[in-house]
C-alpha cells in the first residue's frame, strides 16, 4: 500500500481569531483527510497551520525543501508581509524537486508578500504590486465596498456560487466524469476576487478558467495551471482564497467581524455546485501529487462525503448582515 499524499495547508498569517486563520479552512481539510481508497486507507495526510509571527522566517517554511510535504497550498492572507526572503527561497527549492504548488490570495493587495515568491507568485496581480499589465484591466470592478480599489472582480456573494467558463482543450483539473458534458462548470462565488494571469516569460501556464463579473459583466481569470516542467513541479494560481474558506462553502461557518456584505446559500442547497467544488478540490490533490483524476475512480465514496462536507445551512442560521 503506498503511502497517503502529504498536504500541507498553510496561511501567511499568525493564528489571528478574527482574521482568515487557518481554523477558517476546516471544511477542506477535513474533506481532504476523509477521502480513502477502496480499503479505507487514507488518501491525504493533511496538515493545517498558520505562520509563527512575520519578521522572522518560519519554521516550516523556510524548511520546506527538506520535508516530506508532497504539495503546498498556500493561502495568501496577508497585507504584504507574510512571507519572509527564507521562506520564499525554500518554496521555490521545494516547487523545483518537483513538488506541486498553489498559491491563492485575494482582492487589491490582500496577499501580496507572494510576490517575492516569483515562478507562480508572479502570476498574481495586485493594486501596489506587480499590477495587471493591461491597464484596460485596472478598473474597480465591486460597486458594494467603494473602500476595495482593483483587482476586484464580483462573481456573487459569498455562499453562492459561479458558473465558471473551461479553456480549451479543458484542463485535467476541470474534467468530471460524472457531470453533464464531463466538465467542471461551478466554483464558489465572492464579491471581489483577485486576479490572475500568464506570466510572460513562462510556456508553461495557460489560463484554464474564467469567470464573468455579475457587477461589470467583465470576463477575469480564475484560475492559471502550470505544468510541470525542467523548472518545477506542477502550480497552480488561483484569484481568491475564498474558493475553499469555510464561509463560502457555508456561511453558517461564520467570517471575521470585518466581512460586511451579506452571504447568500445557494451553494449549500445546489447538489451540483456542491458536487463540482468536492470534484475540483479532489483533482487539485491529485494533480499537484503528479497524479491524474482519474487514476482515482471512487466516485461512490466523494457522493458519499458530499453532505459532511457541504452541510446545507439552515438560512435562519445564518450570520444576518450585520454580523457577516
Amino acid at each position: 500500500m503506498s503511502r497517503p499524499i502529504r498536504i500541507l495547508l498553510q496561511t501567511t498569517i499568525p493564528p489571528i481569531a478574527d482574521d482568515w486563520n487557518i481554523a477558517r479552512f476546516s471544511m477542506l481539510r477535513d474533506h481532504l483527510a476523509g477521502l480513502t481508497d477502496d480499503s479505507g486507507a487514507s488518501l491525504y495526510e493533511v496538515t493545517a497551520r498558520d505562520r509563527t509571527p512575520p519578521g522572522a522566517p518560519d519554521p516550516v517554511l523556510s524548511t520546506l525543501d527538506q520535508s516530506d510535504y508532497d504539495e503546498l497550498w498556500l493561502f495568501a492572507v496577508d497585507t504584504g508581509d507574510g512571507l519572509h526572503e527564507a521562506d520564499c527561497a525554500a518554496i521555490g527549492r521545494f516547487r523545483r524537486r518537483g513538488r506541486g504548488l498553489l498559491v491563492t490570495r485575494d482582492h487589491m493587495n490582500l496577499g501580496s508578500s507572494v510576490c517575492t515568491l516569483g515562478g507562480v507568485g508572479n502570476a498574481h496581480f495586485f493594486h501596489s504590486k506587480n499590477a495587471e499589465p493591461d491597464p484596460a484591466r485596472r478598473a474597480v470592478d465591486d460597486r458594494e465596498t467603494s473602500y476595495i480599489l482593483w483587482p476586484n472582480y464580483h462573481s456573487g456573494a459569498n455562499g453562492d456560487f459561479q458558473e465558471i467558463a473551461v479553456a480549451d482543450p479543458p484542463h485535467p483539473l476541470l474534467l468530471d466524469p460524472t457531470a453533464p458534458g464531463g466538465l467542471i462548470r461551478y466554483l464558489p462565488a465572492h464579491p471581489h476576487e483577485g486576479a490572475v494571469g500568464v506570466p510572460a516569460d513562462d510556456p508553461s501556464a495557460r489560463v484554464i478558467a474564467t469567470g464573468t463579473s455579475k457587477a461589470s459583466g467583465r470576463r477575469f481569470n480564475l484560475i492559471v495551471a502550470f505544468e510541470p516542467s525542467a523548472d518545477g513541479g506542477p502550480a497552480v494560481a488561483q484569484s481568491t482564497f475564498h474558493h475553499f474558506a469555510d464561509y463560502n462553502w457555508d456561511p453558517g461557518a461564520g467570517a471575521p467581524s470585518f466581512v460586511s456584505e451579506p452571504p447568500g446559500n445557494a451553494l449549500a442547497h445546489s447538489p451540483e455546485a456542491r458536487r463540482a467544488v468536492q470534484r475540483y478540490v479532489r483533482n487539485l490533490a491529485f494533480w499537484l501529487a503528479g497524479r491524474s483524476s482519474h487514476e482515482d475512480r471512487r466516485d461512490r465514496e466523494l457522493d458519499e462525503a458530499l453532505d459532511e462536507s457541504f452541510p446545507a445551512s439552515d438560512p435562519l442560521a445564518i450570520d444576518p448582515p450585520a454580523r457577516a
